[in-house]
């Protein structure tokens, strides 16, 4: 007869603790105090975070955006030249002239939260302004975008025709309608790129002439205007409104139109404002004249342009000279009226050179060159 052996089961009672060492042991499954204090801060941290990113604050933070080489290609993908020129000859260029942008996010449409504030408060390439100081607020998302596309509009205008007249060409300036605003009763009479030649007989040359003659009139009156539209002239009486400071206005912005000698085309891509536009009047000229004008240097600026040719002040200097060396400028053109705020905040490895006219630009480019600098003014 076989004897059946017994194995001993592997989880006997005698192995499981009793209800008393249960109770008795170091609270198995409770939490200690070291760990409810890690939990309530973790989820304290948890609340932070998701406030900090739902609350918008009333501000506008500036960063360094890109920057694009006026003598290079778009970023279209297809190597678009951003500046093309028909009905002249041009020339083989060398080096870069950049123009610099700003990023700016705070304004209609783009609120920033806590943690945008934070970041940019510690961030020596940031700047970080109450919104009302950048933006008026009265805007839309898309009256900014509107302006801002005129601006740069009227700037690529106004740098073509400080080039060309730069290299001995003959370009007339004509007052023109370059948009309309809400509040404007003449919407049903003028057009965008309406030349305004006189108003109520008198002869208009200038943005300023025109802001001059609508003051001989109060709000609401009737104004005569004589205008060029398709190459025809036209009379027509054009109701005026009460513009900023009760002034008399048409409720149009202004802009300059030319007649050029040739077609140059600006391919900037969504930028948009007038600072770019010193650094288009020098890439048109570049491409214009024999012999590379940046001579294989890497050169960035900043600066609107008018139509005399005279470089006025930006904001987001700071931005932009820090974007310019982060995209391997070396040498920069700042406007003479922005000289305070450069100083103190120039990237190491970048050379400032103060400039006041095209012709101040054009010849420090010219030197950076040829590498005889040391007489430049700088900031």
């Amino acid at each position: 007869m076989k004897t059946i052996k017994r194995v001993p089961e592997q989880a006997s009672d005698a192995a499981l603790p009793t209800r008393a060492e249960l109770l008795e042991g170091e609270g198995r499954g409770t939490l200690t105090r070291g760990n409810k204090a890690v939990l309530a801060a973790f989820f304290l941290f948890l609340v932070i975070a998701v406030v900090g990113s739902v609350v918008h604050l009333p501000y506008a933070v500036m960063s360094p955006g890109p920057t694009q080489d006026t003598l290079g290609a778009s970023g279209d993908g297809e190597k678009t030249p951003i500046i093309s020129i028909t009905g002249l000859p041009t020339y083989p260029t060398d080096g870069a002239l950049r123009f610099t942008t700003v990023r700016v996010e705070g304004g209609p449409g783009y609120p920033v939260d806590a943690w945008d504030v934070l970041q940019a408060w510690v961030d020596p390439a940031r700047d970080v302004f109450p919104v009302d100081d950048i933006f008026d607020p009265q805007v839309t998302k898309e009256q900014v975008a509107e302006e801002n596309a005129i601006q740069m509009e009227g700037s690529q205008e106004e740098a073509t025709a400080v080039a060309l007249r730069a290299i001995g060409k003959d370009v007339p300036t004509h007052i023109a309608v370059a948009g309309l605003t809400d509040a404007s009763k003449a919407k049903d009479l003028l057009k965008v790129g309406d030349r305004i030649t006189e108003i109520d007989g008198e002869a208009i040359t200038t943005t300023q002439a025109v802001r001059d003659a609508l003051q001989k009139s109060r709000p609401g009156d009737t104004v005569s205007l004589t205008i060029t539209r398709a190459g025809k002239e036209q009379q027509l009486e054009v109701p005026t409104i009460e513009g900023q400071q009760g002034r008399t206005a048409l409720g149009v912005l202004l802009g300059l139109d030319h007649d050029f000698p040739a077609t140059v085309k600006i391919d900037a891509g969504a930028i948009g404002g007038p600072s770019a536009g010193l650094m288009f009047s020098l890439g048109i000229y570049d491409k214009l004249t024999p012999g590379p004008l940046a001579g294989g240097r890497q050169i960035a600026g900043t600066g609107t342009i008018d139509d005399e040719g005279k470089v006025g002040p930006i904001g987001g200097i700071h931005q932009k000279l820090a974007g310019a060396r982060a995209d391997g400028a070396e040498f920069f053109l700042a406007p003479a009226d922005n000289c305070d705020e450069v100083v103190g905040h120039v990237p190491d490895g970048l050379d400032v050179f103060k400039v006041g006219t095209f012709d101040d630009a054009r010849a420090a480019v010219e030197a950076v060159a040829k590498g005889q600098t040391g007489s430049l003014p700088r900031c």
